[in-house]
């Protein structure tokens, strides 16, 4: 059973995140746990509700790069307990210089077997309706993970360029050519692959250039990834799923029950 406790991060890892916009955390939740988020991860991905804000259609395009649905925490209460917990956000507001943590959304990632490809080059923050940079990732696994099943690697201090255009995941361009356009010129050999552990986890910056390879096993690859972000987010008035019809208008702060304070 899933409790709650704090985890204090260290000195070089909450560094390493700030000079390189990603760090890894090993083992932030048990074996225990692991057990029960995929239990619960299996049944909100097996339940169509009208309330998921996004889900990936079978056979389309999108779902062999991700089969994903958003706001899991919204639809089963085992879920929010995890996307909720004051254990991953309070990891996230140390990162970030304890400026106070909300809720943007979660999603259920599955990169599905052996038809997968591989999720491109791309960064988080220009999907984002955020007026300014400073959210960041968990990206919690579920499963062991490595390059044969779609482990992620990132491309170290990536996380001050801005202004790049969004990748499409299925239809995309070479965000370093969009790099270069801006007179940064960036060397993919400096990517770092990062394999993890069931139960471990990686911390990426919105502006982080990530990847991940494709799942050739024959199981799915499954991952709850949590998007956080600092206190005081504004909404820039871009639209996106998570927002639209939530009558939120541009300039104003992402707040309320929709986007609690976790941390």
């Amino acid at each position: 059973m899933f409790r709650d406790s704090q985890i204090e991060l260290s000195e070089e890892q909450i560094n390493h995140y700030q000079e390189n916009g990603f760090v890894q955390v090993d083992t932030v939740i048990s074996s225990d746990e692991v057990e029960e988020l995929r239990t619960y991860l299996d049944e909100v991905m097996n339940n169509e509700s009208e309330r998921s804000v996004q889900n990936s259609k079978k056979g389309a395009a999108y779902y062999k790069v991700l089969n994903q649905r958003v706001n899991t925490w919204r639809d089963h209460g085992g879920m929010a307990k995890f996307v909720l917990s004051e254990r991953l956000a309070g990891m996230a507001n140390q990162l970030i210089g304890h400026k106070g943590i909300r809720l943007f959304h979660d999603h259920a990632l599955l990169k599905m077997p052996l038809d997968s490809k591989e999720t491109p080059w791309h960064q988080d923050y220009p999907y984002w309706p955020m007026k300014e940079p400073g959210a960041l990732s968990i990206w919690l696994t579920l499963d062991d993970v490595d390059e044969q099943n779609g482990c992620m690697k990132f491309l170290p201090k990536t996380h001050k360029l801005k202004d790049l255009k969004a990748v499409d995941l299925v239809n995309s361009h070479d965000i370093f050519d969009d790099a270069k356009t801006k007179g940064q010129l960036l060397d993919k050999d400096r990517a770092v692959t990062v394999p993890l552990k069931a139960g471990s986890c990686t911390f990426h910056d919105g502006l982080t250039f990530h990847a991940a390879y494709s799942n050739q096993t024959d199981k799915p690859r499954r991952v709850l990834a949590i998007i956080f972000m600092p206190d005081g987010t504004i909404y820039s008035g871009k639209s996106h799923p998570v927002v639209d019809g939530l009558n939120i208008e541009k300039g104003e702060a992402l707040t309320g029950g929709t986007f609690p304070k976790l941390a």
